[in-house]
């Protein structure tokens, strides 16, 4: 497990937790896959034009010292950068539920990432 915890900034406020460097790129890797779905979302046809393929959830799940869950469901937002996720973050003691925009947690990811690279 890094030394380097990982701080994600909510709406209001942020959280800091133990995380390891695999688990973010994972998470890394969740995020730009829904960032392609939610472009997908984003450029759909025009009205009439065809039937727009509904796009998969993001549904990123880690368990370590401390469980992080993420969902979000790219059919619901009109662009990327309108995008807001839900956060669980829990261990044995204290349960966080909230949500928190998509691209600052992945700017926040992809500065932890530098950290411990």
């Amino acid at each position: 497990m890094s030394s380097t915890p990982l701080t994600l900034n909510l709406l209001e406020g942020s959280v800091s937790f133990s995380f390891s460097p695999q688990a973010a790129q994972e998470l890394k890797v969740a995020t730009d896959q829904l960032m392609v779905s939610l472009k997908a979302v984003a450029n759909k046809p025009t009205p009439g034009g065809g039937k727009v393929t509904p796009q998969p959830p993001l549904e990123y799940r880690h368990t370590g010292e401390v469980f992080l869950e993420v969902f979000c469901n790219p059919n619901i937002w009109p662009t990327p950068f309108a995008a807001k996720v839900l956060l669980t973050i829990r261990n044995l003691n204290i349960r966080l539920t909230t949500e928190a925009e998509l691209t600052r947690l992945i700017e926040d990811v992809n500065q932890y990432l530098e950290q411990v690279g």
